[in-house]
């Protein structure tokens, strides 16, 4: 092996250092990136759970934050739009901690054509307060039909529900047709 060759090895390895530094650092306690599945979702929670249980959370907060959890990955697994890129095609999940809250952060491809509805329930939740939420909770509970994918609308309500805190969200072009949606969510623990 030349002393390129080895240098590069070294290289890739400190990479691995690196990484292991910014998840510390952030206190990332999971990170995913791939395909989600039901099968997927079961083990991020049973990881995440374990996780919690060894930091000694308080029932409480867990139960917030497993149904935030829950909620997240199943709108990636409902609503992610597959793209033909390889590169592309993975989601990712993220689950830390920062200053007395647990950060939960996603991101998944979608249609360019989606976007504006998606900003749109997105911003018209952030604008609402806790007795605005509960009413549209109900109403879109009580009106509202399964999707073709299964859901009725209610993971974001849902969510903005159990955290009291504005969702923070991006879009990132990954090619003509699909952007790359990112939303982060705060789960303050008292």
């Amino acid at each position: 092996m030349s002393d390129t060759e080895v240098n590069t090895e070294l290289e890739s390895l400190d990479f691995i250092y690196d990484v292991h530094q910014t998840m510390r650092n952030k206190e990332l306690n999971l990170v995913y990136e791939g395909q989600i599945t039901q099968e997927i979702t079961k083990s991020v929670l049973a990881m995440a759970e374990r996780n919690m249980d060894t930091s000694g959370e308080e029932t409480s907060v867990k139960k917030k934050v497993f149904n935030v959890m829950v909620e997240c990955l199943q709108n990636i697994c409902k609503h992610s739009d597959e793209v033909n890129d390889e590169h592309s095609a993975s989601a990712i999940f993220i689950i830390g901690r920062e200053k007395g809250s647990y950060i939960i952060s996603t991101g998944n491809p979608v249609l360019k054509g989606k976007i504006t509805d998606i900003e749109t329930k997105l911003s018209d939740i952030n604008k609402m307060d806790v007795g605005d939420l509960k009413t549209l909770y109900k109403s879109t509970l009580k009106n509202n039909k399964l999707s073709e994918k299964g859901g009725a609308g209610l993971g974001f309500i849902d969510i903005a529900r159990r955290t009291g805190n504005k969702f923070t969200y991006d879009f990132s072009e990954i090619n003509d047709q699909y952007s790359f949606f990112t939303l982060q969510v705060k789960i303050n623990k008292d």
